[in-house]
Parts: C-alpha cells; structure tokens; sequence
C-alpha cells in the first residue's frame, strides 16, 4: 500500500517565504556598504538577508532595484540628523556639525565603516549608466549642503559676502570625503575629530574679507 502523503506539504510547495522586508533591506545595505556593487554576490544578499532568491526577486525584482532601495535607506538614515544640523545658527556651525555628524556616523560600529555612497566611487566605470547617476547625485547633494549653507551664511551676514562660497564648500567636502576614506581604512573617532578640529581652525581665514 502506497503511503498517504499529508496535504499540508504540497500546499507549502511554491508558497513565497515570508520575511520583515526593512530588517531585509538593512542587511542588503550593510552587504553592499562593505562590499561595494559589483563585489557584492546573489549568495551574499540572500545569506544576510536570510531568504532564498527567488524570495528576493519576488521583492526587490533584481540586484540593480535592490541597490537602489538599499541607497534610498542608507540616506534615509542620515536625513534627520542633517536637516537638523543644516538649521544651526549659522554657517560655521553647521559646516563643523556635517564634519562631526560624519565622524559619527562613519565610526558607527553597529554599520561597516566610512561612506556607502563614497565607498562606491572606485566602481564608477563597472556600474550601470542608471546606478551611476544616481550614486553621483547622491554625493553631489552631499557637497551642495555645504554651498547652500555657506550661502545662507553670505545672506545672515555670518560669513564674510566676498567669500568663495565655491571654493570653501569644496573644501570641506572635500574634508568630508577624506574622513570617510580614513574611517574605512581604520581611524578612530577621536583620530577623525582631530582632523574636523583642524579643518575647522582654517574657517576664519577661508571666509575673511
């Protein structure tokens, strides 16, 4: 006689597996974070995710769509505290509040090290016209909040109205960027405090009449 084979088991067959979509997509990203895009595999994605791949296709539809979401969260997580230091009293407030807010962030031991979005940079020629465009949009809007403090500044009247707006924006972006690159490579938060401190001796002459 032929065994009876319960019901149960072939109603699971196919049945799409269930998971918490944003606890997900934070696993996505830190792989990504630490990865980069093209370093980053199927089988990395769906070992950290803790779901299988056609699980992950059925949500996020591909490696691309799911890099996008996961940069969408990754800025999500910075806009609050951004917003708040872009409204400081004034400009040379809120450009060492960026400084330091980077610091933070990038010293963050609960997240891999550095910048997601600078961290990417030396992929620029390997990655899709699409991701691309949007990873240098991205930084972009992270160096414009630099400019469009520093303007703000020029029209309050806290910094100097013959200052190269352009030229010190880029400056601490730059700064910015140096941080990332050297939190990624190891250097403690008090080691990249430092350099915020220096970097921020420089103000008075940077934005003298």
């Amino acid at each position: 006689m032929m065994s009876h084979n319960p019901a149960p088991l072939s109603a699971k067959r196919g049945r799409p597996m269930s998971f918490d979509r944003e606890e997900a997509l934070e696993q996505a990203m830190g792989v990504f974070w630490r990865k980069g895009y093209i370093g980053t595999s199927m089988n990395d994605l769906t070992a950290a995710m803790g779901i299988a791949s056609p699980s992950l296709y059925a949500a996020f539809g591909s490696k691309e769509k799911l890099y996008h979401e996961a940069l969408n969260h990754y800025v999500s997580l910075h806009q609050e505290a951004v917003a708040r230091i872009m409204e400081m009293p004034t400009a040379r407030e809120s450009v060492e509040g960026l400084l330091r807010n980077a610091v933070s962030a990038f010293s963050r031991t609960s997240f891999p090290s550095g910048c997601m979005l600078e961290q990417t940079a030396g992929e620029a020629g390997d990655l899709s016209p699409e991701i691309d465009v949007s990873l240098s949009n991205l930084r972009a809007a992270n160096d414009a909040n630099f400019l469009s403090r520093l303007r703000k500044g020029i029209e309050d009247g806290d910094v100097a109205a013959c200052t190269d707006a352009s030229a010190v924006a880029a400056f601490y972006a730059t700064v910015r960027k140096g941080l990332s690159l050297s939190a990624r490579g190891g250097t403690g938060t008090d080691e990249l405090n430092t350099v915020v401190t220096s970097a921020m001796k420089a103000w008075p002459k940077l934005i003298a009449s």
